[in-house]
């Protein structure tokens, strides 16, 4: 077994509408039955995807605030990654009437606000940064995205980066796709994501999830990761762990 862990992203690639059908459910459970291990790394803050979706116990970690938060599903543990929210730069958001919510490590807002708010950061020179997710506009101590939350969590986990297959369609989701073994676009990705990614699926959103699943049970992407056919893995190399 090459790949050992999938790592998706929620909106636009896992979910569509906000919502996981059945069949893609389905799919996450046969993924966990053969063995394989199954993180979600979104953007949102953790209240709002525990109410939109409640089975957050299919997941081996979970990965908030586009890198921010960890939460640990088994022991619903949550541990902070950075520097929690600048009370500062909410009260000079508020004052400035900039609409916003806030998580515990995020301030997310959306465009064309992303001026007001890069404005705001540089009147009280704070080390902060700004992250596009469509028309998504998040902020976030410097350094901080999804890929460096995805290697604690692997690193809890005892898995390489060349284990992970991860699968995303927006900006944010570009630093772990970067990382891992084998990275994949939906089919409804931007053309920047499908560009840099080894795989671009056929199929949009959820049903590309669960398509993609299907192909890692199938034959570990042997037939479709362009890395893995230039550069095949040796028998040695596939028992010897992570």
């Amino acid at each position: 077994m090459r790949f050992l862990l999938l790592a998706t992203d929620y909106d636009g690639t896992l979910a569509c509408d906000g919502k996981v059908t059945d069949r893609t459910l389905a799919a996450i459970d046969r993924l966990r039955a053969f063995g394989r291990k199954i993180m979600l790394v979104t953007g949102r803050h953790l209240p709002d995807l525990c109410e939109i979706f409640p089975r957050l116990e299919l997941f081996d970690r979970v990965i908030v605030e586009n890198g921010g938060l960890l939460y640990r599903p088994d022991t619903r543990e949550q541990k902070l990654l950075c520097e929690p929210v600048s009370e500062r730069l909410v009260d000079l958001l508020t004052q400035r009437r900039i609409p916003f919510a806030v998580g515990c490590t995020i301030v997310a807002t959306w465009q064309p606000h992303e001026s007001a708010v890069l404005a705001a950061i540089r009147d009280l020179g704070l080390d902060l940064q700004v992250i596009f997710n469509k028309g998504s506009v998040m902020v976030l101590p410097s350094g901080v995205n999804k890929g460096t939350a995805l290697q604690v969590a692997l690193d809890e986990l005892g898995i390489s980066c060349d284990r992970v297959v991860s699968v995303g369609d927006a900006e944010n989701d570009l630093p772990f796709l970067r990382m891992s073994g084998c990275s994949v676009a939906v089919a409804n990705a931007l053309p920047s994501v499908k560009e840099q990614s080894d795989i671009v699926l056929d199929t949009a959103r959820g049903e590309g999830v669960t398509d993609l699943i299907n192909q890692l049970l199938a034959d570990d992407l042997a037939q479709r990761d362009s890395k893995l056919l230039r550069h095949p893995i040796t028998p040695d190399h596939c028992d010897a762990g992570t």
